[in-house]
């Protein structure tokens, strides 16, 4: 016990002599002094942060104008840039179209081989089309055809436009459709060709363009209408402006994006070849038109996707040809017979579309672009 008293004493002088030199401090006006500090420097490191914030801005916007600097013809332009100039900066360009002829127009003229007349005795040609054109896109000449430059009916050939004027107007190939009621009930009434999605389900971008071309679903279409444009008759108003675009109005104009037969819906077959140029032109749209088969993203109603198939290239990939057909698209309603536009690459290093109208079955139809690119492609 004696101890501890001296300690509990020494402790409670240390705090009164805290507590004097405390209010010491206060009295001689030491805590306004300390007030005062804290604030100054609290404003020193305000000021300290926005100014290396505004130099730290000057320099990302002086690396911003060093880097803007753009190529005219040989040398280097550094000089700035006006609101009045404009910078065309060409997209790099893959190598298989590289040697694509500028421009989509195939001149107009007689100069191609006609095709020999079919006989049903089979001593003319054994090609069954009614109309055809084959065309060498590395030059933009019309190789050989038959009535190249009538307007025919070009069915579901047409979705070769459908796809080219979705693929130019999409934000995210991986964004999701509904498919709704009114595109089903659609395609019943129509009798159109399906990939088979469900009402309710909702459908990948992606798995809507390989839908449209593979197994020509209108079901695919009709929801790339609604997501582009919002409605069918909004994106065929967008086909047509592509159509004027591509210099094809005079002869070529589209009412429906499927291919259904209407009188004032049609085209030539140079014209489709023309569409078909334009649209292997993007790298999207080939890997839809090379795909031989896709599965669709699983979903509730399908989980384990859709296979579908574009069966114009199953089919004829085991022929004998100058080259490969890499991408194809058949169409057929009855007023226009069996068609098809294939596009071969060709064993000469060229590269061809042909297009035709008017088969008598879709394997006749296979058999007429065999024929065609056998007997006038690479000569």
């Amino acid at each position: 016990m004696t101890n501890r008293r001296p300690q509990n004493r020494r402790v409670r002088r240390r705090k009164r002599t805290a507590r004097r030199r405390f209010w010491r401090f206060v009295n001689n006006g030491g805590l306004v002094i300390l007030f005062f500090a804290v604030v100054s420097i609290t404003l020193i490191t305000v000021s300290s942060i926005f100014a290396i914030h505004a130099i730290m801005e000057r320099r990302s916007a002086d690396s911003d104008v060093d880097d803007e600097v753009f190529v005219t013809g040989d040398i280097y332009d550094e000089s700035p840039v006006t609101e009045e100039q404009e910078i065309d900066i060409p997209e790099p360009v893959d190598p298989e179209v590289a040697s694509f002829a500028p421009g989509y127009i195939f001149e107009k003229s007689d100069r191609y081989q006609k095709l020999p007349e079919f006989l049903e005795d089979g001593t003319g040609s054994s090609i069954v089309s009614q109309y055809a054109a084959l065309v060498d896109v590395d030059s933009n000449e019309i190789i050989a055809g038959r009535a190249p430059y009538t307007v025919i009916n070009p069915a579901s050939m047409t979705k070769v436009l459908t796809l080219l004027v979705a693929v130019e107007n999409i934000d995210n190939i991986d964004d999701k459709v509904v498919i709704t009621d009114d595109i089903t009930q659609y395609t019943y009434d129509h009798d159109c060709s399906v990939v088979g999605f469900s009402p309710g389900e909702k459908v990948t971008v992606r798995d809507l363009l390989y839908g449209t071309i593979l197994p020509s679903g209108a079901d695919a279409v009709l929801a790339l209408c609604n997501y582009v444009a919002g409605s069918q008759d909004e994106f065929v108003a967008m086909m047509n402006e592509k159509v004027d675009e591509l210099g094809l109005s005079e002869t070529a104009h589209f009412t429906n994006a499927t291919g259904l037969y209407d009188e004032a819906h049609h085209c030539t077959p140079v014209d489709m070849a023309v569409i078909m140029k334009a649209a292997l032109m993007h790298d999207i749209c080939r890997d839809v038109l090379y795909a031989r088969t896709y599965t669709t993203r699983k979903t509730k109603e399908h989980p384990d996707g859709i296979l579908i198939s574009n069966w114009f290239l199953r089919r004829i990939e085991d022929k004998a040809m100058p080259g490969e057909i890499s991408g194809a698209k058949t169409g057929f309603v009855k007023e226009s017979g069996n068609c098809a536009v294939s596009y071969l690459v060709g064993d000469d290093g060229r590269h061809y579309i042909c297009a035709t109208g008017w088969s008598t079955s879709a394997w006749r139809c296979i058999y007429d672009h065999v024929d065609i690119y056998n007997g006038y492609a690479g000569q």
